[in-house]
Order: structure tokens, then sequence, then C-alpha cells
């Protein structure tokens, strides 16, 4: 089921971009790649993680080579298998014992890549949908503990997957150095906010003590205000639901005649409106507003 991307234990290479850990995942049902890392190391999410939708995904780190991201994306786009691109990327540097990379590719299969000259402990697991690696790490149950969540969670949203895993290695003893930063970033077709680009999910936390911890913290906040309603549990807004959200947001100072898609703009839940009718989730947030007056 899994597939070991080697391990190293060499103390005497040298070290530049800190330890990361990292999961590299692709989801069939909703056409998606996405990365979660976390790293002792200043905005890990501006190094690690690159994607690009119908193609794959990329996580270069160790003593990363960031050329890895955007060339690894241009030979997933032309074909190559996670396993091809590795062995091409890793085959023209000459520092590749240094480097650690994850790739999944446009068919989601997995594979991983460490160094023999990576600071210990350093490793990976790969399979279908998924590559796990980490460098500089309390020990190898790490990214078990990364690899077994991310099969335990298979169903539930890809995001969630992606950062259940992140949340296991980090339980799991993590990094050996400290905590700083994490990312999270999703890559699916016309996903992107107005749905002009392709990234769905772009989360990132720069420099917090508890960086996985805070990452959760931000996606719950990317659901709810980025989140689509579930058409099942839409409410008719007419009779006493009207009367009562025309109360709420005269209470907030909006009495125009569209005054919930002018509050809503406001308070960034547009995009959960729906003609006529009203989400839960919305219906939420006015009472709450309307309770504390903001």
């Amino acid at each position: 089921m899994f597939a070991p991307g080697g391990s190293c234990r060499s103390a005497g290479a040298e070290w530049r971009s800190g330890m990361t850990f990292s999961v590299v995942g692709f989801d069939s049902g909703s056409g998606s790649w996405g990365i979660a890392v976390a790293s002792k190391f200043l905005a890990v999410g501006a190094v690690v993680p690159w994607g690009r939708a119908g193609a794959g995904a990329v996580a270069t780190q160790a003593m990363a080579e960031l050329s890895f991201g955007p060339d690894g994306l241009e030979l997933l786009a032309e074909g190559n298998t996670a396993e091809q691109v590795i062995a091409q990327l890793t085959g023209r540097d000459d520092e590749r014992e240094h480097r650690q990379v994850g790739v999944v590719d446009s068919q989601g299969r997995g594979a991983t890549f460490t160094g023999d000259s990576c600071l210990d402990w350093a490793g990976g697991m790969a399979g279908d949908g998924f590559a796990v690696q980490g460098n500089i790490l309390v020990g190898p149950q790490v990214v078990a503990a990364m690899a077994e969540t991310w099969q335990s969670t298979a169903g539930d949203p890809f995001e969630r997957r992606l950062l259940a895993a992140l949340t296991a290695g980090d339980r799991a003893g993590g990094d050996r150095r400290g905590r700083q930063s994490a990312a999270l970033r999703v890559w699916r077709e016309g996903a992107a906010y107005g749905g002009a680009l392709d990234i769905a999910i772009d989360l990132r936390v720069d420099d917090h003590p508890t960086p996985v911890d805070e990452l959760a913290r931000l996606l719950d906040l990317h659901e709810l205000y980025f989140g689509k309603p579930d058409p099942a549990s839409l409410l008719p807004l007419e009779g006493a639901l009207a009367t009562e959200v025309a109360t709420l947001l005269e209470t907030l100072g909006y009495t125009t005649t569209d005054a919930l898609e002018t509050w809503a703009s406001v308070e960034n839940y547009e995009e959960r409106l729906v003609p006529g009718k009203l989400d839960p989730v919305v219906l939420h947030q006015l009472r709450q507003a309307a309770n504390t007056g903001h």
C-alpha cells in the first residue's frame, strides 16, 4: 500500500531550509491537487508547495531547489508520471542528495524522494493519491502517522484530509527543532474566487507558535466565507423568516430593498447567497451580528 521513499541519517549535511514535513495529495472526485506543509522555517508556503490544476503538485524541501516547483509542473503537464518527474529533476541536479521532493501526477500517482545527505530523521512514503515526506523529524513515526491518517480519512473533504494528515504529523512529534510556519494550497479548475483562476485554497501561516492549529482556524474561516451552501439545507426566504431577516438587518442599519445583499457583501458572505432562499450559515451569522451590534 505504501511505497517508501528512502531515509537519510547524515548529520553533517548543509542545512538551509529547516525541518519540513508535507503531504501532497490528489482527489479524483473533485479533480483537485493539494499540499499541506509545516516547518521550522519562515513562510514555508512561499517555498515548498507548487501545483497546477490538471497537471499535478510538487513539494520541494530539505535544501530546497525552488526550480523543482515550476520545472516539475511543466514535466507533469507534458504527461510524465510522478516517478519520471522526480527522476528527471534529481538526475540533473548535483545537489540531489540534499534534496527532498514529493510529487503527485495528473493520474494521482504518488512518488517521493529523499537524498542520502538530508538531516536525520528524513524520509517519505507514497501511494495511490498521495506522497508524504519530511526531514529533521523526531523519527519515522511522523510520516507513518501522516500516511495512515491520509488513508483513514478517505471520503472526507479533500482539504480536510490534507490538514488531518499534517496535523497527525505534528501530533506525532513533527520537527525536532520546533514550529514556525504552515500552509495549505489546493488547485482545481476554475475554483478561485470569481472563477478566473485554478487556486481553490491558498492559506499561509508565516510565523506562529502553533502554526498547524492556526492553519486549521484559517481553514474554518475559509469554509465560512467561501464555502458553497448545501442545497438541501436552504430555507425559503419568505413569511416569518423574511420578517425576521428584515428586522435583523434593520437593527444593523440596513434598510434598503437589497439590504441582505449589501450586508452579505460587507461581511464577505456573498458566495453563500441564493436568490429567494437563505443559507442557515448566513442566518446564524446575521443573528449573531444583530445580537452583538456588529
